[in-house]
């Protein structure tokens, strides 16, 4: 397969929406779009372009992963973005879930404690024309308190419990995506911020890098 032929690309993201995401369950036609326009494989080493689009994780360095597909568009689906929103994503990585945010929200800020993805992320974002986004480094348990409250946050890596911080970060109404668990496995869970309080739904079992910081993992 040709990686600078448009045509091939179009053809392995089209397989990859219909084989591993439609077929799971994933409805929202926005979410599908986002993931169907953007070129994964820049997000990995050239080296992991033929692997870009394959149903698994992949290595981004530095101890990191970027999540399958389906985890993507679970995650951002669960969000229910209609376009208007300030989201808080905790854990840049790669970029990749920072930019399907961009395509669905009006404003993200996003949180890595590791300079070198950050720097990497930021170069692919911006040569993809996504300036809609504030990335900062920092310990991302804590939120982003200045720029609160947000619509949406999501976190991208797991956590022995829902951060504290983030919840009171979140609007009355607003949602939040967060792997709560083990080292090892978690299950996805989903908060609502409502008047009296926060109600969660489990979306099932997952497997996550751990979210390290004050509010979450001691490294």
């Amino acid at each position: 397969m040709k990686w600078s032929d448009p045509a091939s690309l179009e053809h392995e993201r089209e397989k990859m929406l219909e084989n591993q995401l439609i077929s799971r369950g994933i409805k929202d036609q926005r979410v599908l779009n986002a993931l169907r326009k953007i070129p994964r494989h820049l997000f990995v080493e050239e080296a992991l372009h033929h692997q870009a689009y394959g149903d698994h994780p992949l290595p981004i360095g530095e101890k990191q992963t970027i999540s399958q597909p389906y985890i993507v568009a679970l995650m951002t689906e669960a969000l229910e973005l209609k376009g208007s929103e300030k989201v808080l994503e905790i854990g840049t990585g790669s970029g990749y879930q920072t930019a399907i945010l961009a395509e669905l929200a009006d404003m993200v800020y996003s949180i890595e404690r590791i300079p070198p993805l950050v720097y990497k992320a930021r170069k692919t974002l911006d040569e993809l024309g996504y300036f809609n986004i504030n990335i900062r480094i920092g310990d991302g348990t804590k939120g982003w308190e200045e720029e609160s409250p947000f619509d949406a946050i999501i976190v991208t890596a797991a956590s022995p419990e829902v951060p504290r911080p983030l919840q009171e970060q979140l609007i009355v109404g607003g949602l939040m995506v967060v792997p709560v668990g083990g080292r090892y496995s978690q299950d996805l869970i989903k908060v609502e911020r409502t008047e009296k309080g926060f109600v969660q739904q489990n979306l099932g079992g997952c497997r996550f890098v751990s979210l390290i910081g004050q509010h979450g993992w001691q490294e």
